[in-house]
Parts: C-alpha cells; structure tokens; sequence
C-alpha cells in the first residue's frame, strides 16, 4: 500500500505559520521601535541661544544647579536584529560650583539615579535593581579634581568648550576622568551641557542586556545643568 501523503492543504498552513513567525518576530520590533515607540529623544545639548534681558550677575561666586537641570544614560541596544537606542533621564541632579577670578575652582553634581526614568517600566525595573543597585547605590556623583581656566570671562549669549578633569563616582566605584563641556552665559545663569562614555566595566555596572534585547558593553551619561548665581 501507498504511504498516504499529506493533504497539501497542511503543507500550505504550516508555510504560513513559518512566514506569520517571521513577520512577527523580525517585523514587531521593527513596527514597535520605529511607529509605537519612535525616535529616541535627541541628545543633551545647549539649547539654541536666545536674547534675554535683566540684570547682569557677575561671574564670580557661588552657583547652584537648577531645577530645569537634567541627566541621564543614552545605551544602543539591539532586540531581533533591529536596532534601538535606550535612553532614560531624571531631573532630580543637584549640586554647587565656585568660580573666582576667571577660573572655575570647584565643582561636585549628584544625580539622583532612583529617579532615572525611561520610556519602558521593564527597563526602570531592570535599571534600578539588577544593573544599578540603587537601593544600595542611589546616586551618581563627578567631583571636579582640577581648576578650570577660563581665560577671559565670556561675554552674556557667549559659549566656550573646556576640558574638566574630575572623578565619577557609580555604584560603589570611583574613577578619574576628563569630560569636554560647552557652557554659554546669560544674565543670571551659567548652562553646562557634555557627555561622559562609561564602559561598563569600568565601573562593575553589569551588561544591561536582558532577555531577547542584547545591549552594547558602554554607554554615556548625558546632562545637561543649569546653573544660578547663589
């Protein structure tokens, strides 16, 4: 007797389900990141200079970071083959700087990292608990260790880059590093913004990656703070 065949009607069901698990599998994350999700937001910079009036503070002196300051980490992460980048950030970022006679003569900005935030609770989750510990380390700290010489001191609307060498501290580590900073002056704030790249590491953060999203081995912490005569 002849083995029976297989009604081609089945063959036809099981090439459809393959081409459904594709388009599912390869298409979902494509459909979520680039229409659901969208773009993520666009780096920390300084905003686009504007006149502003009022009275003029002086340069030197004591100057405290704001409540429109912000921070937080930019990752580039992968989930089936399509790519996406993670980004959280939180407003809660305190902290004083002193300027005399021209030169920036210290400077410490903490980041409240239980206040990070991204557009996805699983990430927070994973964020606060397994990849940063905030329980147990809740902020992230940079300590300038170096003046910063300023030269001449910049006109109000003026913008200058400098060089910052300083330490970060992040879960229970303590590193030296150098960040290139722009900051522009107005009346009576002084705006720092710049990014600072983390290898992960470095620092015993372990890989963000989780589940079927694979993550990149570094990332950068991003801030941008702005700063009013005390």
């Amino acid at each position: 007797m002849a083995p029976r065949r297989r009604p081609w009607h089945w063959n036809r069901w099981l090439i459809g389900t393959l081409v459904v698990a594709v388009v599912v599998v390869v298409g979902g994350p494509f459909l979520y990141f680039r229409v659901i999700e969208g773009p993520a937001p666009a780096r920390l910079r300084l905003p686009k200079a504007h006149s502003s009036g009022g009275a003029v503070v002086p340069v030197d002196g004591q100057w405290t970071v704001g409540p429109t300051s912000q921070a937080g980490y930019r990752v580039n992460e992968v989930l089936f083959g399509q790519s996406n980048t993670a980004v959280g950030r939180t407003t809660a970022v305190t902290g004083r700087m002193t300027i005399a006679q021209s030169r920036v003569t210290a400077a410490a900005i903490t980041v409240d990292l239980t206040k990070v935030s991204s557009d996805q609770a699983l990430r927070d989750g994973q964020f606060q608990r397994r990849i940063m510990d905030t329980a147990r380390f809740p902020t992230a700290v940079f300590t300038l260790t170096a003046p910063i010489t300023l030269g001449a001191v910049p006109a109000v609307g003026g913008t200058v880059s400098e060089r910052a060498a300083g330490t970060l501290a992040v879960r229970g580590a303590t590193r030296p590093i150098v960040v290139s900073l722009s900051a522009r002056r107005s009346p009576s704030t002084i705006e720092v913004s710049g990014s600072i790249p983390v290898q992960f590491s470095d620092w015993g953060i372990p890989n963000p990656s989780f589940g079927p999203a694979s993550t990149e081995d570094h990332g950068i912490i991003e801030f941008l703070v702005t700063f009013a005569h005390a």
